[in-house]
């Protein structure tokens, strides 16, 4: 394999996209440290210390969904998510007890994701 030729990760059928408009695009986020292991899908709320699962006691306004795991248990991590997307919601993830809600839907359509309910 040439050594110039990274792999950088890698992703298998999670039903998390549900449609290709708007497209899914990435951008890069910081994980806040004490955050734990977050897995593909959660939706994540930006504050001043980086990025949360929506729902926990740190988190602001829900803004991104996560592309790739991140473990940020002892530190702050860098890592991708999602900036726009139609998601299906059935796939999504917040922290644990806390349901999506109309004002957590409206905040992440001003950032062009979609929530879909039509998929299980």
């Amino acid at each position: 394999m040439d050594d110039r030729i990274k792999k950088v990760g890698e992703t298998g059928q999670d039903n998390l996209i549900a449609g290709v408009f708007p497209p899914a695009h990435t951008t890069g986020v910081k994980i806040a440290a004490g955050q734990g292991v977050l897995v593909r899908g959660t939706v994540l709320a930006a504050s001043a210390d980086g990025c949360a699962a929506l729902g926990t006691d740190t988190a602001g306004k829900a803004a991104y969904i996560l592309a790739n795991n991140a473990d940020a248990s002892e530190a702050a991590v860098n890592t991708a998510a999602y900036r726009s997307g139609n998601f299906n919601a059935a796939a999504l993830v917040t922290a644990e007890g806390y349901e999506l809600s109309a004002e957590d839907r409206d905040s992440l359509r001003k950032y062009n994701i979609i929530i879909n309910d039509n998929m299980q």
